[in-house]
């Protein structure tokens, strides 16, 4: 089956895989996408580097206590710190001792402390926090379970890679009976609890999207 609009094919079915396999975000995707305002969060990595001194070029993360080490300045705390406010923060500490004027750039190479959207069919939906290596369980935990209206058949995860946007439906009812591997979620990703009209939703979401890849994940 392929999802259309006007004519025009936007979604072809793939068999169905044990579970929901979905492509994951590029490496780089999380510092492509990382906007001017987040926040540095605890074990995210960072590449710094100062112009025409590869030297001091380096890739840090931040621990868990928010702080990172670096050559020449030590630790410095970096976490709850947009990539301007640090980058200005290591040029000042170079230049107090050792650089003139120096021009810092610290750019966020992984994002572990990212959000996630959980709509649909739960109860109480929202933008949430995720840190570290979350799955689809706990996605629709975050916005307190599934309502009595839901239909866990159609649980879908909505991700974009290289530009593209993706949509992989899970029956979650397979998941819960660990019948199917429980699917990774990241930073990004927006998870939707289907309802009985679901899959008309999705088609319409799918109509709206430049590019969309329907991956049939649903167990017959």
């Amino acid at each position: 089956m392929s999802l259309t609009a006007g004519g025009a094919a936007l979604a072809k079915e793939k068999p169905a895989p044990a579970s929901a396999d979905l492509p994951a975000p590029d490496p780089s995707y999380a510092s492509l996408d990382v906007s001017k305002n987040y926040r540095i969060g605890p074990l995210d990595k960072l590449d710094i580097s100062v112009f025409q001194v590869d030297e001091l070029k380096t890739e840090a993360q931040v621990d868990a206590s928010g702080n990172i080490s670096l050559p020449l300045i030590g630790s410095l705390t970096a976490a709850g710190k947009t990539t301007s406010e640090l980058s200005a923060e290591i040029a000042q500490k170079l230049d107090a001792k050792y650089l003139k004027s120096p021009q810092v750039t610290v750019l966020v190479k992984e994002a572990e402390g990212q959000k996630i959207t959980v709509g649909g069919a739960v109860q109480q939906g929202g933008v949430f926090d995720i840190q570290g290596r979350s799955t689809l369980m706990q996605a629709v935990a975050l916005a307190h379970g599934p309502d009595h209206v839901a239909d866990l058949k159609h649980v879908s995860i909505f991700r974009t890679v290289n530009g593209q946007k993706f949509v992989a439906t899970v029956d979650l009812r397979d998941v819960q009976k660990g019948r199917i591997a429980d699917p990774v979620v990241y930073g990004n990703d927006t998870v939707i609890v289907g309802t009985s009209g679901f899959k008309s939703t999705v088609q319409t979401m799918a109509g709206a999207a430049p590019i969309l890849e329907f991956l049939a994940l649903v167990r017959p």
